[in-house]
């Protein structure tokens, strides 16, 4: 185990609060080290055309025999 791992694993066994205070103490020795911070941004994703998935889903409404497959769930 890294000494990343170990970090992780003791802050898990922490309270909600003092796993705060020892982020806070993280990122404070971050920016006295001059060390940037981790990224928490999303991969971006492609673009996709309001309505482009028209046409490709139907919705039967009248359709009941799929509620056979659930009756032991229903009253």
């Amino acid at each position: 185990m890294n000494l990343a791992e170990a970090i992780y694993r003791h802050s898990q066994r922490l309270p909600d609060e003092a796993a705060r205070e020892a982020l806070d103490f993280i990122e404070f020795l971050e920016q006295r080290y001059g060390v940037k911070p981790a990224e928490t941004t999303a991969t971006p994703r492609e673009f996709r055309e309001p309505g482009s998935a028209r046409g490709k889903l139907e919705i039967v409404a009248d359709d009941d025999d799929h509620l056979v497959d659930f009756k032991d769930y229903m009253p």
